[in-house]
Protein backbone atom coordinates (compact mmCIF):
# COMPACT_ATOMS: atom_id res chain seq x y z
CA UNK A 1 0.00 0.00 0.00
CA UNK A 2 2.90 2.52 0.73
CA UNK A 3 4.67 1.90 -2.67
CA UNK A 4 1.17 2.50 -4.27
CA UNK A 5 0.68 5.81 -2.63
CA UNK A 6 4.73 6.36 -3.63
CA UNK A 7 3.55 5.96 -7.02
CA UNK A 8 0.82 8.08 -7.31
CA UNK A 9 2.48 10.95 -5.59
CA UNK A 10 5.05 10.94 -8.49
CA UNK A 11 2.85 10.40 -11.44
CA UNK A 12 0.75 13.70 -9.41
CA UNK A 13 4.18 15.66 -9.48
CA UNK A 14 4.82 14.63 -13.31
CA UNK A 15 1.42 15.60 -14.52
CA UNK A 16 2.00 19.02 -12.08
CA UNK A 17 5.32 19.72 -13.56
CA UNK A 18 3.64 19.40 -17.01
CA UNK A 19 1.13 22.05 -16.80
CA UNK A 20 3.11 24.29 -15.55
CA UNK A 21 5.87 24.20 -18.50
CA UNK A 22 3.57 24.79 -20.94
CA UNK A 23 3.67 21.16 -21.72
CA UNK A 24 7.23 22.15 -23.26
CA UNK A 25 5.82 23.97 -25.97
CA UNK A 26 6.77 27.49 -27.25
CA UNK A 27 4.06 30.76 -26.48
CA UNK A 28 1.59 30.73 -29.37
CA UNK A 29 1.62 34.89 -30.74
CA UNK A 30 -1.68 36.06 -31.84
CA UNK A 31 -1.97 38.69 -34.20
CA UNK A 32 -5.00 40.64 -32.96
CA UNK A 33 -4.97 38.77 -29.24
CA UNK A 34 -8.29 39.73 -27.18
CA UNK A 35 -7.56 42.49 -24.86
CA UNK A 36 -10.27 42.96 -21.75
CA UNK A 37 -10.59 46.70 -22.34
CA UNK A 38 -11.13 46.60 -25.69
CA UNK A 39 -14.65 47.57 -27.39
CA UNK A 40 -17.04 45.66 -29.72
CA UNK A 41 -15.66 48.26 -32.33
CA UNK A 42 -11.92 47.14 -32.26
CA UNK A 43 -12.74 43.60 -33.44
CA UNK A 44 -15.80 44.73 -36.34
CA UNK A 45 -18.49 43.74 -34.52
CA UNK A 46 -20.03 47.57 -34.13
CA UNK A 47 -19.06 50.66 -36.11
CA UNK A 48 -16.92 52.84 -34.50
CA UNK A 49 -18.46 55.17 -31.87
CA UNK A 50 -21.52 52.71 -31.70
CA UNK A 51 -22.31 51.52 -28.43
CA UNK A 52 -19.67 54.39 -26.49
CA UNK A 53 -22.48 56.84 -25.87
CA UNK A 54 -26.37 55.14 -25.08
CA UNK A 55 -29.44 56.79 -26.36
CA UNK A 56 -32.26 56.45 -24.54
CA UNK A 57 -35.63 56.72 -26.03
CA UNK A 58 -36.84 59.55 -23.86
CA UNK A 59 -33.75 61.01 -23.26
CA UNK A 60 -34.58 64.56 -25.38
CA UNK A 61 -38.62 64.20 -24.37
CA UNK A 62 -40.15 66.06 -21.56
CA UNK A 63 -41.21 63.23 -18.63
CA UNK A 64 -43.47 63.15 -16.28
CA UNK A 65 -44.75 61.30 -13.03
CA UNK A 66 -49.24 60.65 -13.43
CA UNK A 67 -49.64 63.90 -11.38
CA UNK A 68 -50.68 67.14 -12.03
CA UNK A 69 -48.70 70.08 -12.08
CA UNK A 70 -50.05 73.93 -11.07
CA UNK A 71 -53.24 73.10 -12.08
CA UNK A 72 -54.48 74.56 -8.77
CA UNK A 73 -53.54 78.05 -9.70
CA UNK A 74 -55.02 77.99 -12.81
CA UNK A 75 -59.10 78.00 -14.00
CA UNK A 76 -58.45 74.29 -15.01
CA UNK A 77 -62.10 73.07 -14.45
CA UNK A 78 -62.84 74.54 -17.87
CA UNK A 79 -61.51 72.05 -19.56
CA UNK A 80 -60.42 68.00 -19.27
CA UNK A 81 -56.92 68.15 -20.09
CA UNK A 82 -53.79 70.28 -20.09
CA UNK A 83 -50.09 70.86 -20.66
CA UNK A 84 -47.42 72.64 -21.37
CA UNK A 85 -43.79 71.57 -22.23
CA UNK A 86 -40.46 73.47 -22.67
CA UNK A 87 -38.80 71.45 -25.75
CA UNK A 88 -35.10 73.48 -24.87
CA UNK A 89 -34.87 72.11 -21.10
CA UNK A 90 -36.85 69.06 -21.44
CA UNK A 91 -39.50 69.53 -18.83
CA UNK A 92 -43.72 69.04 -18.06
CA UNK A 93 -44.18 72.86 -16.61
CA UNK A 94 -48.02 72.66 -16.52
CA UNK A 95 -49.49 68.95 -16.30
CA UNK A 96 -53.65 68.50 -16.23
CA UNK A 97 -55.09 64.96 -16.43
CA UNK A 98 -52.43 64.67 -19.35
CA UNK A 99 -52.17 60.97 -19.90
CA UNK A 100 -55.66 60.42 -19.48
CA UNK A 101 -58.03 58.91 -22.90
CA UNK A 102 -59.67 62.00 -24.42
CA UNK A 103 -60.99 62.95 -27.80
CA UNK A 104 -58.59 65.13 -30.59
CA UNK A 105 -61.29 66.52 -32.66
CA UNK A 106 -59.01 68.28 -35.27
CA UNK A 107 -56.05 68.14 -33.69
CA UNK A 108 -55.53 65.33 -35.22
CA UNK A 109 -54.74 66.45 -38.34
CA UNK A 110 -51.23 67.33 -36.96
CA UNK A 111 -50.33 63.53 -37.52
CA UNK A 112 -52.22 63.59 -40.85
CA UNK A 113 -50.06 66.85 -41.67
CA UNK A 114 -46.55 64.56 -40.40
CA UNK A 115 -47.07 62.15 -42.63
CA UNK A 116 -47.80 63.88 -46.01
CA UNK A 117 -44.86 65.59 -45.47
CA UNK A 118 -42.88 62.60 -44.37
CA UNK A 119 -44.51 60.18 -47.56
CA UNK A 120 -45.42 63.09 -50.14
CA UNK A 121 -44.53 64.75 -53.00
CA UNK A 122 -45.63 68.63 -52.22
CA UNK A 123 -46.03 69.25 -55.69
CA UNK A 124 -48.43 65.78 -56.43
CA UNK A 125 -51.75 66.77 -58.35
CA UNK A 126 -54.39 65.18 -56.10
CA UNK A 127 -58.08 64.24 -57.69
CA UNK A 128 -60.27 64.81 -55.13
CA UNK A 129 -62.70 61.54 -54.78
CA UNK A 130 -66.51 61.86 -54.16
CA UNK A 131 -65.60 60.29 -50.63
CA UNK A 132 -63.44 63.07 -49.69
CA UNK A 133 -65.84 65.81 -51.37
CA UNK A 134 -69.20 64.23 -49.18
CA UNK A 135 -68.97 65.51 -45.91
CA UNK A 136 -71.67 66.39 -43.67
CA UNK A 137 -73.11 70.33 -44.19
CA UNK A 138 -72.25 70.77 -40.89
CA UNK A 139 -68.18 70.26 -41.25
CA UNK A 140 -65.37 71.92 -41.07
CA UNK A 141 -64.33 71.68 -45.21
CA UNK A 142 -62.79 73.96 -48.02
CA UNK A 143 -65.31 73.22 -50.40
CA UNK A 144 -63.62 70.88 -52.25
CA UNK A 145 -65.54 69.51 -54.82
CA UNK A 146 -65.42 65.32 -57.06
CA UNK A 147 -63.00 66.02 -60.02
CA UNK A 148 -61.38 68.99 -58.64
CA UNK A 149 -57.54 68.58 -58.95
CA UNK A 150 -55.65 70.57 -55.90
CA UNK A 151 -51.80 70.10 -55.67
CA UNK A 152 -50.70 68.32 -52.34
CA UNK A 153 -49.46 71.28 -50.81
CA UNK A 154 -52.66 73.48 -51.26
CA UNK A 155 -54.42 70.41 -49.58
CA UNK A 156 -52.11 70.93 -46.28
CA UNK A 157 -52.69 74.45 -46.09
CA UNK A 158 -56.91 74.30 -46.47
CA UNK A 159 -56.63 71.31 -44.04
CA UNK A 160 -54.67 73.09 -41.28
CA UNK A 161 -55.71 76.49 -41.46
CA UNK A 162 -59.30 75.92 -42.79
CA UNK A 163 -59.55 72.86 -40.56
CA UNK A 164 -60.97 71.20 -43.82
CA UNK A 165 -62.11 67.91 -43.28
CA UNK A 166 -62.63 67.21 -47.00
CA UNK A 167 -58.64 68.38 -47.49
CA UNK A 168 -57.95 65.73 -44.43
CA UNK A 169 -59.40 63.05 -47.07
CA UNK A 170 -57.99 63.37 -50.17
CA UNK A 171 -54.52 63.47 -48.12
CA UNK A 172 -54.80 60.24 -46.68
CA UNK A 173 -56.38 58.66 -49.80
CA UNK A 174 -53.56 59.77 -51.91
CA UNK A 175 -50.67 58.64 -49.47
CA UNK A 176 -52.71 55.78 -47.94
CA UNK A 177 -54.52 54.39 -50.92
CA UNK A 178 -57.35 54.76 -48.54
CA UNK A 179 -58.71 56.10 -45.14
CA UNK A 180 -58.43 53.04 -43.81
CA UNK A 181 -54.28 52.15 -45.04
CA UNK A 182 -54.05 55.94 -44.35
CA UNK A 183 -54.93 54.96 -40.48
CA UNK A 184 -52.93 52.09 -40.33
CA UNK A 185 -49.94 54.62 -41.07
CA UNK A 186 -51.26 56.98 -38.43
CA UNK A 187 -51.14 54.44 -35.97
CA UNK A 188 -47.69 53.22 -36.63
CA UNK A 189 -46.48 56.62 -36.88
CA UNK A 190 -47.91 56.98 -33.37
CA UNK A 191 -46.22 54.30 -31.66
CA UNK A 192 -43.16 54.54 -33.04
CA UNK A 193 -43.40 58.42 -31.31
CA UNK A 194 -44.09 56.59 -28.29
CA UNK A 195 -47.78 58.21 -28.05
CA UNK A 196 -49.30 54.75 -26.88
CA UNK A 197 -52.52 56.22 -25.46
CA UNK A 198 -53.81 56.74 -28.72
CA UNK A 199 -55.48 55.43 -31.97
CA UNK A 200 -56.71 56.33 -35.23
CA UNK A 201 -59.37 55.58 -37.54
CA UNK A 202 -59.60 58.72 -39.53
CA UNK A 203 -57.38 61.24 -41.02
CA UNK A 204 -59.52 64.31 -39.94
CA UNK A 205 -60.27 63.72 -36.05
CA UNK A 206 -64.64 63.23 -36.81
CA UNK A 207 -66.04 61.38 -33.70
CA UNK A 208 -65.31 57.97 -33.01
CA UNK A 209 -65.43 55.47 -29.81
CA UNK A 210 -62.37 54.12 -31.42
CA UNK A 211 -60.40 57.62 -32.55
CA UNK A 212 -58.86 58.92 -29.27
CA UNK A 213 -55.16 60.48 -27.91
CA UNK A 214 -54.27 62.00 -24.51
CA UNK A 215 -52.55 65.45 -23.90
CA UNK A 216 -48.84 63.53 -23.61
CA UNK A 217 -49.46 61.76 -26.68
CA UNK A 218 -49.89 65.06 -28.76
CA UNK A 219 -47.48 66.64 -27.64
CA UNK A 220 -44.79 63.22 -28.64
CA UNK A 221 -46.76 63.88 -31.91
CA UNK A 222 -46.48 67.96 -32.54
CA UNK A 223 -43.23 68.11 -31.02
CA UNK A 224 -42.17 65.39 -33.96
CA UNK A 225 -44.10 67.61 -36.24
CA UNK A 226 -42.89 70.95 -35.46
CA UNK A 227 -39.25 69.64 -36.67
CA UNK A 228 -39.91 70.41 -40.19
CA UNK A 229 -39.52 73.46 -40.96
CA UNK A 230 -42.60 73.12 -43.75
CA UNK A 231 -45.16 72.36 -40.87
CA UNK A 232 -44.11 75.42 -39.37
CA UNK A 233 -44.49 77.75 -42.37
CA UNK A 234 -47.92 76.13 -42.90
CA UNK A 235 -49.00 76.35 -39.31
CA UNK A 236 -47.85 79.94 -39.00
CA UNK A 237 -49.70 81.01 -42.11
CA UNK A 238 -52.65 83.52 -41.23
CA UNK A 239 -54.13 83.20 -44.68
CA UNK A 240 -53.52 81.22 -47.85
CA UNK A 241 -54.57 81.88 -51.32
CA UNK A 242 -55.22 79.16 -54.02
CA UNK A 243 -55.80 78.22 -57.33
CA UNK A 244 -57.07 74.79 -58.48
CA UNK A 245 -58.77 73.31 -61.39
CA UNK A 246 -62.37 71.88 -60.76
CA UNK A 247 -63.73 68.77 -63.26
CA UNK A 248 -64.18 70.92 -65.89
CA UNK A 249 -60.66 72.21 -65.97
CA UNK A 250 -61.99 76.01 -64.83
CA UNK A 251 -59.72 77.50 -62.62
CA UNK A 252 -61.29 77.76 -58.95
CA UNK A 253 -59.45 80.33 -56.68
CA UNK A 254 -60.05 80.20 -52.85
CA UNK A 255 -58.69 81.90 -49.41
CA UNK A 256 -58.36 80.04 -46.40
CA UNK A 257 -58.14 81.68 -43.40
CA UNK A 258 -56.62 80.29 -40.24
CA UNK A 259 -58.77 79.16 -37.46
CA UNK A 260 -56.15 80.52 -34.39
CA UNK A 261 -57.09 83.29 -33.27
CA UNK A 262 -53.47 84.21 -31.98
CA UNK A 263 -52.80 84.42 -35.27
CA UNK A 264 -56.15 86.50 -36.69
CA UNK A 265 -55.95 89.14 -33.67
CA UNK A 266 -59.31 87.84 -32.05
CA UNK A 267 -56.79 86.54 -28.83
CA UNK A 268 -53.85 88.14 -27.39
CA UNK A 269 -50.78 86.16 -26.24
CA UNK A 270 -49.50 87.00 -22.90
CA UNK A 271 -46.62 89.37 -22.40
CA UNK A 272 -43.28 87.82 -23.18
CA UNK A 273 -44.62 84.71 -25.76
CA UNK A 274 -44.26 84.51 -29.29
CA UNK A 275 -47.22 82.76 -30.61
CA UNK A 276 -46.00 80.94 -33.81
CA UNK A 277 -48.77 78.94 -34.92
CA UNK A 278 -50.81 75.46 -34.15
CA UNK A 279 -54.10 73.50 -34.22
CA UNK A 280 -57.34 74.34 -33.40
CA UNK A 281 -60.09 71.21 -33.10
CA UNK A 282 -63.93 71.44 -31.88
CA UNK A 283 -66.75 68.20 -31.85
CA UNK A 284 -69.37 67.77 -29.35
CA UNK A 285 -67.22 64.88 -28.15
CA UNK A 286 -64.21 66.53 -28.22
CA UNK A 287 -64.72 69.83 -26.79
CA UNK A 288 -62.92 72.95 -27.60
CA UNK A 289 -59.23 71.57 -28.51
CA UNK A 290 -55.82 73.66 -29.07
CA UNK A 291 -52.32 72.65 -29.61
CA UNK A 292 -50.15 75.46 -29.55
CA UNK A 293 -45.83 76.10 -30.64
CA UNK A 294 -44.79 79.32 -29.03
CA UNK A 295 -41.86 81.03 -27.79
CA UNK A 296 -41.21 82.28 -23.93
CA UNK A 297 -39.30 85.38 -23.13
CA UNK A 298 -35.87 83.78 -23.41
CA UNK A 299 -36.42 82.20 -26.79
CA UNK A 300 -37.27 78.81 -25.56
CA UNK A 301 -39.84 76.76 -27.52
CA UNK A 302 -43.48 75.58 -25.76
CA UNK A 303 -45.58 73.50 -26.66
CA UNK A 304 -48.96 73.89 -25.21
CA UNK A 305 -52.17 71.94 -25.19
CA UNK A 306 -55.76 71.98 -23.24
CA UNK A 307 -58.18 69.56 -24.75
CA UNK A 308 -61.98 69.37 -24.27
CA UNK A 309 -62.75 72.92 -23.16
CA UNK A 310 -66.17 73.86 -22.34
CA UNK A 311 -66.22 77.03 -24.74
CA UNK A 312 -63.78 78.89 -26.94
CA UNK A 313 -63.40 81.68 -24.55
CA UNK A 314 -62.51 79.34 -22.02
CA UNK A 315 -60.16 77.38 -24.29
CA UNK A 316 -58.02 81.16 -24.49
CA UNK A 317 -58.67 81.56 -21.01
CA UNK A 318 -56.87 78.52 -19.67
CA UNK A 319 -54.42 78.79 -22.66
CA UNK A 320 -53.45 82.27 -21.79
CA UNK A 321 -53.08 81.29 -18.08
CA UNK A 322 -50.72 78.30 -18.70
CA UNK A 323 -48.87 80.57 -21.00
CA UNK A 324 -48.88 83.16 -18.38
CA UNK A 325 -47.31 81.28 -15.36
CA UNK A 326 -46.07 77.69 -16.65
CA UNK A 327 -44.48 78.61 -20.17
CA UNK A 328 -40.93 78.83 -18.34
Amino acid sequence: MKCINKMRLLCLCGIAAVFMSGCGQTAVSYDNPYDIYSTSADYGLASEGAGSEKTYFSQNLCVADNVNIGNDTTDSQVAEGAGTFNLATNTVTYAQNIYEKLYPASTTKILTAYIALKYGNLEDYVTVSENAADQASDSSVCGLKAGDVVQLKDLLYGMMLKSGNDAAIAIAEHIGGSVEGFADMMNQEALAMGATRSHFVNPNGLPDENHYTSVYDLYLIFQNAVQNQTFLDIISTMSYDVVYTDVNGAGVEKTWENTNQYLTGKEKAPEGITVVGGKTGTTGAAGYCLVLYSYNASGQPIVSIVLKADGKSNLYLLMNEMLSGFAN
